[in-house]
Parts: C-alpha cells; sequence; structure tokens
C-alpha cells in the first residue's frame, strides 16, 4: 500500500479511503490511485486486514445438499453478492443428517466466518439453521418460516406467485383449475398451495383434490396421467415448478390433448429454456439476484447493529402460449 501510495503521489490514508469509501476521494485522486494499483498489480492483504478490522470479510453459506434449480440459483445469488460487497464466502451442505448444525457451526467458527446465509427451502434445513442462530448473526432465505427467533429472514412471496399465477388462469375464463404440488417438507411448495387454494376461494370457485408430485418431470408426468383418467378434466393447471409443468405437457401431447386449447398449463421458476417448450411456457420468474443482494445486506445490517425489516420479495409472472382462454368444448375446432 505504500508502493502505491508513493506511486500516486498521495498519502497511506488516502489510497486506504480509496479502497473502503472510494466515494469520500475526489475523482482525479481516485483516478490517480486506481491507476498506481493497477501498474503495480496491488492486492489486498485480507489476512492482514482481518487482524486490523477483527473481520475476516468471510461468510459461511448453509445449503441442502441439493442441485434443484432454485436453492442452486440462489446459492449462485448469495455468492455473487457477497463478492459485489467485498467478501468471500464458503459453502456447507446439510444433506440427510450426514452434517448435523452443530458440526457445520464448528467449522465456520474455525473459519472466522462474520455471518452465516441459510438457504432453508425445507422444514430440515430451517432446523439446522435454529442450531446455528445465537453465535454468529444468521440470515435464512425461506418462505413463510416459523418462529424465527434469533435468525433474521429473507423470503420470497410465493404464495403470491401462486395466486397471480391462478388469477391469471382465472381472467382467462378457467373456472376447474388443478395444481401438481412439490414435497410437503418444502415450504416452497406450501406456499404456492396455499395461493392457489385461496385465490380459487376468493374467486367462488371449487378447490379441486391436490395432486402430490414432487420436483422433477417425471412425477408430473404420472400426475398428467391422473388427470387424464378424472371423468372430469381440468381446463387448467398449475404446476408447482416448470420441470412437473414438462412432464406434464410430454403426457398431455401423447394423449392428444392441445396445450392450451384443452387446457391451460403454467409452472414456476422460469428455468433456462422453458421459452421453448412446445407451446413456450407460462411461468412466474423467481427474482434470485435481488434474493442474494437483500441476504447479504441484511446480513451487513446486522454486522452494523442496525436490523433491517424486510418485505417479501415479489415473483414476477411470465405469460407464454401455453395459458390461453378457456375455450368451452362445442367450441373447439
Amino acid at each position: 500500500m505504500s508502493d502505491v501510495a508513493d506511486r500516486a503521489g498521495v498519502s497511506h490514508q488516502t489510497v486506504s479511503r480509496v479502497l473502503n469509501s472510494p466515494s469520500l476521494v475526489r475523482p482525479e485522486t481516485r483516478e490517480r490511485v486506481l491507476t498506481a494499483i493497477a501498474e503495480l498489480g496491488y492486492r489486498r492483504n485480507m489476512s492482514a486486514r482481518a487482524l486490523a478490522t477483527s473481520r475476516t470479510h468471510l461468510i459461511g453459506v448453509v445449503t441442502p445438499g441439493v442441485t434443484l434449480f432454485g436453492p442452486s440459483h440462489t446459492t449462485t445469488a448469495i455468492e455473487n453478492a457477497a463478492r459485489a460487497a467485498g467478501y468471500a464466502s464458503t459453502t456447507a451442505a446439510i444433506e440427510d443428517a450426514t452434517a448435523s448444525p452443530h458440526e457445520v457451526l464448528e467449522f465456520f467458527v474455525s473459519l472466522g466466518v462474520d455471518g452465516i446465509i441459510v438457504v432453508a427451502p425445507t422444514i430440515e434445513t430451517a432446523e439446522a439453521a435454529h442450531g446455528l442462530a445465537g453465535t454468529v448473526p444468521v440470515v435464512v432465505i425461506a418462505a413463510d418460516l416459523p418462529s424465527p427467533g434469533l435468525l433474521h429472514v429473507v423470503a420470497i412471496d410465493h404464495e403470491q406467485g401462486a395466486r397471480d399465477a391462478t388469477a391469471h388462469l382465472i381472467a382467462h375464463g378457467h373456472r376447474h383449475i388443478a395444481h401438481v404440488a412439490g414435497p410437503p417438507n418444502w415450504f416452497d411448495a406450501r406456499a404456492r398451495v396455499e395461493g392457489w387454494r385461496d385465490q380459487l376461494l376468493e374467486a367462488g370457485l371449487p378447490v379441486p383434490e391436490l395432486i402430490a408430485g414432487g420436483w422433477d418431470a417425471g412425477p408430473g408426468y404420472s400426475a398428467a396421467r391422473r388427470l387424464l383418467d378424472q371423468p372430469e378434466r381440468p381446463t387448467a393447471v398449475f404446476a408447482a415448478n416448470d420441470h412437473l409443468a414438462l412432464g406434464m405437457m410430454r403426457a398431455f401431447h401423447e394423449s392428444g390433448v392441445r396445450i392450451p386449447d384443452d387446457i391451460a398449463v403454467v409452472g414456476y421458476d422460469d428455468v433456462a429454456g422453458s421459452d421453448y417448450y412446445e407451446p413456450p411456457l407460462t411461468t412466474v420468474r423467481q427474482p434470485f439476484q435481488e434474493v442474494g443482494r437483500q441476504a447479504m445486506s441484511t446480513l451487513l445490517a446486522v454486522l452494523a447493529g442496525s436490523p433491517l425489516e424486510n418485505a417479501p420479495i415479489l415473483p414476477e409472472l411470465v405469460v407464454r402460449a401455453s395459458s390461453g382462454p378457456h375455450v368451452p368444448r362445442d367450441a373447439r375446432a
């Protein structure tokens, strides 16, 4: 840092301000310092910085140990947000009780993490998050997490996302709207069931029997076969994620059921390629980058002693060709 200061013709303190609070330095001075940094190939010594500030600028990230779309994209978003804030991250997975919360906490504490962010889509991971709280600040990403206690919660409003999907189908004239659900131990899946059910009830429509599914295309295919065997088929179906919707669409195509003429389909997640399904899939997009930023900003606020009150982050309905208006049977070509 002294070499940078000499090259730029400024003080050691000015170099520090450029690195830590650049807005406090005049633009021309800041540019000279940044040029000197580039010319000298200077890199901050994070170990020395940790000793000086009592902060490691390292966070722990706990995941449920699955490669599913939502958790994996959320983890990536956290890592991106941490890096943008000048933090490094290290990840530990809790899956099938192979790693206890105590073991994970000991691992993170041994690394000297400043805080922990937990991606907690399932009941099991949320319970583990409670076991981490108390020693270091813990931020949890979970929909409708009960009894947060010492935890600071960031959430996507999946109930509202499901309401939007269902309201879209109702607005298109559909009155018999089925739902193929995700696993019951997932908060996201539960919230989507509630949103679907509440929107139907508010519209004065019957709530069909819930169809058990999962997160993969195979269960979606099986669920569609069950729906096709019903005496009165639904005119629309809302699937808890896009992979379920893909499996359902395959089953409908094989049976000669046209989408959306005979049955409208809406998914959830807006996975890569969902706009290339046949037909392109109407779905609900999750704002993963905003989740990562909010989780990181919440952790930084807690570290600074000023906790934030976070409103749930709203997902976005993306309308495509799979969810057209209801066409009465006698009016179909």
